[in-house]
């Protein structure tokens, strides 16, 4: 409650109004909204999103402390994520104290601040209440309250920023819970380092996680049994079998010497020359700041925003099939275009249904048809998918996920037509989106299609795989784009590796990279994206972690002198 108070008591107008200020991912019970974090970055803060699959959600519920009793103004940040001629389909209302107020909200285009008319707060303790209208996505970032009557709050409101404080010095900080980052932590761990391990979910595993509910692909690699305790089993994909792997990934990091911060996500970091001296992480719920400092960093974010803020060499999209050696007709970067492009493999949402025993209703959603059109389906797979040249898969990534959230409603209202559906409900759509591909950071070396096509080996091998070359586009049917299916593209080969060259940034003297922002062409992606392999990359950069520590070097050091005691420790042999 401390910082609650402390964040709505941050606001002092002039000497005649009083204005608070009200995070919504503070709210003390959240009832069935969830709390949302991937697109910070893109629109500020945090929000709630009433994610009721069409039914409307439990209400959130807190307590607001004012500075004064009196008339206030109500200010309600929301969206409409599918402005048209419909209504829209996530509306909400808000009761302040006892009163509703006369205000639907999320009717507006764009993140914005919707008036709420006045309110007349008879006690300094206040409770404020949201309540969903739709189970439809409804969304709310934050609440603001003024007896400025005139005061119309922007969008660069000002945030609370409190004050960051340190959460120590570590030898080595690792950003990004999925499985290549719970790998490194462990491979680091397992060497004695002091390890702090950064997530912005409260569950680890990423991709594979209870929210987003991938399976793992890929072999396991020269030491086959590092992986299991993170790993999940073959189930399919958006099975509730991923809550099991799930618990069972967080009793390995618990047993661990990682000290895990959850919720937390990392915002910027701080730079000494082309070191990393220090990340900054905010809680997602309190907004508490804390500075990781350590010797040696690992990005396994997956947009590779660590290496973005201490401006490492990037890529990003397709490049041209001819960049690397003889091209197209001798097997170089297939797929690719001639001229270098913005296309990258898209986002999944993964979502299922299940069977009752009487017949169940689902609303309208005319909103939804413009994207479903005539399709119909009643589950999805990773096929569910949108990667399109005008959209960025960080810029736009709110966007392409309520794209997605479109494409299924819309495609099991028109399966719920057929009588044979009448007892089908919605079971689970994952509101958090699976990426593929987004930024990819340099390395001394850059892993392409013609390492896999020519079976290279390397003295630096680090990882092995022997999972097929796999890119994705946009399914066609009846002969026309679909752009939220996707179909992929194999090129089948023997076993390849992967360099250690890959694993650290060519610019950033203590910055490694472990997952999907490993060094690679987008074709290059196409086999090692998958996360065994990826936690493969993990545990080989957290093993050289451990050797930046012992010798006083950086990775690219170790690549230089320690590469035999690299390799023992990943389970190669030279």
């Amino acid at each position: 409650m401390a910082w609650r108070i402390a964040l709505m008591m941050m606001f002092a107008g002039s000497a005649t109004a009083s204005e608070v200020l009200v995070e919504a991912e503070s709210f003390s019970d959240k009832g069935g909204w969830v709390l949302d974090q991937q697109f910070v970055h893109q629109m500020g803060s945090p929000y709630l999103l009433a994610h009721g699959m069409g039914k409307p959600v439990a209400d959130a519920v807190t307590t607001v402390i004012f500075p004064q009793t009196g008339k206030y103004r109500v200010w309600v940040r929301s969206k409409n994520w599918v402005p048209g001629e419909w209504k829209a389909p996530g509306r909400f209302h808000v009761k302040v104290g006892g009163r509703l107020l006369p205000v639907e909200f999320g009717t507006e285009t764009g993140w914005t601040w919707q008036d709420g008319g006045i309110v007349d707060v008879a006690g300094k303790t206040t409770g404020v209440r949201l309540i969903d209208l739709t189970g439809f996505e409804g969304r709310c970032d934050a609440l603001f309250f003024t007896t400025d009557f005139d005061k119309v709050p922007s969008d660069t409101i000002e945030r609370l920023k409190p004050e960051t404080v340190s959460a120590g010095q570590f030898d080595l900080v690792v950003v990004g819970g999925g499985i290549a980052g719970c790998g490194a932590a462990l491979a680091a761990d397992r060497q004695g380092l002091t390890v702090a391990l950064i997530h912005d979910r409260p569950l680890l595993g990423g991709n594979a996680s209870s929210e987003v509910r991938v399976h793992t692909l890929g072999i396991k690699g020269a030491d086959d049994t590092f992986l299991d305790g993170i790993d999940s089993a073959h189930w399919k994909n958006g099975s509730a079998e991923a809550v099991k792997d799930t618990e069972k990934r967080h009793r390995t990091l618990d047993a661990s010497g990682v000290k895990q911060f959850l919720s937390w996500q990392a915002f910027g970091v701080e730079m000494h020359g082309q070191r990393i001296k220090s990340v900054d992480a905010r809680h997602i719920e309190s907004g508490k700041a804390m500075r990781f400092e350590a010797k040696v960093f690992i990005d396994c974010t997956g947009d590779g925003w660590i290496g973005y803020w201490a401006g490492a060499d990037f890529r990003y999209g397709r490049e041209s099939r001819n960049e690397f050696d003889e091209g197209w007709d001798k097997h170089g970067e297939l797929w690719s275009p001639e001229t270098p492009d913005n296309r990258v493999m898209g986002s999944s949402v993964l979502w299922n249904s299940h069977r009752l025993d009487q017949p169940t209703d689902f609303p309208d959603v005319p909103w939804a048809m413009e994207v479903a059109k005539d399709h119909a389906s009643i589950n999805g797979e990773w096929q569910w998918e949108l990667s399109h040249n005008d959209l960025h898969q960080i810029d736009d990534a709110e966007e392409i996920r309520d794209h997605m959230f479109r494409a299924i409603y819309g495609s099991f209202s028109n399966a719920k037509k057929n009588p044979e559906n009448a007892n089908v409900a919605l079971k689970w759509v994952a509101h958090i989106a699976g990426k593929r591909e987004s930024r990819r950071l340099m390395g001394d070396y850059i892993f392409t299609m013609k390492d896999v096509t020519e079976n290279r080996i390397f003295p630096d091998t680090v990882v092995t795989e022997k999972r097929a070359i796999d890119v994705h586009y946009q399914e066609k049917l009846k002969g026309e784009p679909v752009d939220f299916l996707s179909e992929a593209l194999f090129y089948r080969t023997g076993e390849y590796y992967i360099p250690f060259r890959c694993l650290y940034s060519r610019n950033i003297e203590n910055l490694m990279m472990a997952g999907r922002c490993f060094s690679c062409s987008h074709v290059g992606l196409g086999g090692p994206r998958v996360m065994r392999t990826t936690g493969q990359m993990g545990i080989a950069t957290g093993f050289a972690a451990s050797l930046c520590i012992e010798f006083d070097t950086n990775p690219r050091g170790v690549y230089k002198n320690h590469l035999t005691e690299l390799r023992r420790l990943c389970g190669y042999e030279d």
